[in-house]
């Protein structure tokens, strides 16, 4: 049997190609499959099969891409109500991969149409060796159960109970568990960086798989769900209707002026640099989502799937990167980059704008004398700021920041105050300080280092939410 786990890090997700006897299946697709087919042809395989374990919800699959290019049947939970030509299979269906037999489990939870995957080689045995566990079992966690418009969280969870008892924990120990995403992912509340684990570890480790009521796990599971981006039912929607094939993507290069028309008629600068070199200087009013972290989730959380962006990088192989990792996530509206990048930009005589950088230390040292003139913002999630957070600080997390300026100033963040920004350690900070002063904060700086940095200094920390806190409704 050739099995392989390709592993997105920048959307924490995982894909598998499995082959036998020159046949090959190839279970939840990113967008982009060129990795695909080029390692297929290494290994000697004809990709036959595409199976789907849900509509994912946090990126745009590439089962459609795979169908059309190499002919391959996809392969869809009957409930999920696919629009696209494919096979709607049920609890119990099974395919052959050469000497391997692939048997689809129902389990509906994590969303109605949930499938995972048991993987048998009959060459060496009549046992199962793997599950393909989709959202519906991660490593030390499961699936959310709140991205479904036809069920509650509490009637999904429940249905997750019972997938999880009476389909997955009755598998052997000894079978692997290989999921489709790990640390950093959305789908669930705290996933483990192991990327696969065995039923047998998970029975024992895994919070969700402990011995409990049905009541208490969707109790449990229900409670403080982390915000859902707004993205996730539109990515959902597209794999349900079939994804556009992709053409070739690549974005118009822009002069200034080109540029500062674009933007002035509506269009994001996005500044995907680091966050110390976005802070010494950009286009006003852009968005800094770096590279270098999850940009395209991030960027689809922050900006949305459908505004008009302009791609300010340090050079053109960073806007090729840039371009494809947001049409994994469905953002297909580059309308250009800024030729020269901000060099550019500022010798055609254009302004830019800063962000200082300040230190944890510094930040101190202008809070002791009058910490009522020095406003903190901690834009880290709701569970993190929890756990842990900033003696004084308000929270607005990144995730719903730019409603909550749509909306207005910020509760309790007064704009003509200097306001420090941090997350754990500078990556959504920077983010957030592109977003505040788009919305007219003038005095704004970003905390190097972030919550990480502070707590490493040995400097005033609070365990539990204060009377600041601004964001517990969120």
């Amino acid at each position: 049997m050739y099995f392989q786990q390709f592993y997105l890090t920048c959307l924490a997700q995982a894909s598998y190609m499995i082959g036998s006897q020159g046949e090959a299946v190839v279970v939840d697709p990113q967008r982009d499959v060129d990795l695909y087919l080029d390692e297929a042809k290494a290994q000697g395989l004809a990709i036959k099969h595409v199976i789907e374990t849900h509509l994912h919800a946090d990126f745009v699959s590439g089962h459609r891409e795979i169908a059309e290019r190499v002919g391959a049947k996809i392969y869809l939970g009957a409930a999920a109500g696919a629009k696209f030509p494919h096979v709607a299979v049920h609890d119990g269906d099974e395919i052959a991969v050469g000497k391997l037999r692939l048997r689809f489990l129902d389990t509906p939870g994590h969303t109605p149409e949930s499938m995972c995957i048991l993987i048998t080689d009959t060459e060496t045995s009549d046992r199962p060796t793997k599950l393909l566990s989709g959202d519906t079992l991660f490593i030390g966690d499961v699936g959310r159960p709140d991205l479904s418009p036809s069920h509650t969280p509490r009637q999904l969870a429940g249905l997750l109970y019972d997938s999880l008892r009476t389909k997955i924990m009755t598998l052997p120990d000894d079978v692997e568990v290989y999921p489709a995403h790990g640390a950093g992912s959305l789908c669930g509340k705290n996933l483990s960086p192991e990327r696969w684990s065995t039923i047998g570890k998970q029975k024992q480790f895994n919070y969700a798989l402990q011995p409990m009521s049905r009541d208490a796990f969707v109790d449990m599971l229900t409670a403080e769900l982390p915000d859902r981006p707004e993205y996730f039912a539109e990515d959902a929607a597209i794999n349900r209707d079939g994804p556009a094939l992709l053409t070739a993507i690549a974005a118009a290069p822009l002069d200034p002026a080109a540029a500062q028309e674009k933007i002035t008629a509506g269009a994001v600068a996005l500044d995907t640099r680091p966050a110390s070199v976005f802070g010494a200087g950009h286009l006003p009013g852009s968005i800094n989502i770096g590279l270098g972290g999850q940009y395209a989730s991030w960027a689809a959380t922050v900006i949305g799937l459908h505004k008009p962006l302009v791609i300010v990088a340090e050079d053109d192989e960073k806007v090729e990167e840039s371009v494809m990792r947001l049409a994994r996530v469905g953002i297909e509206n580059v309308v250009g980059y800024l030729r020269g990048g901000v060099e550019a930009w500022e010798r055609a005589g254009y302004p830019l704008q800063t962000v200082p950088q300040i230190s944890v230390h510094q930040l101190q040292e202008h809070r002791r004398p009058n910490p009522e003139e020095w406003q903190v913002l901690d834009v880290r999630r709701l569970g993190e700021y929890r756990a842990t957070h900033m003696t004084g600080a308000i929270h607005q997390p990144l995730d719903t920041l730019a409603k909550a300026l749509e909306a207005g100033p910020l509760p309790g963040v007064d704009p003509a105050k200097p306001v420090a920004v941090h997350c754990k350690g500078g990556y959504r900070s920077s983010a957030a300080c592109g977003l505040l002063q788009a919305h007219g904060y003038r005095e704004v700086y970003n905390v190097t280092g972030g919550l990480d940095a502070w707590v490493a200094s040995g400097l005033p920390v609070d365990a539990a939410p204060t009377a600041c806190a601004q964001s517990q409704k969120t």
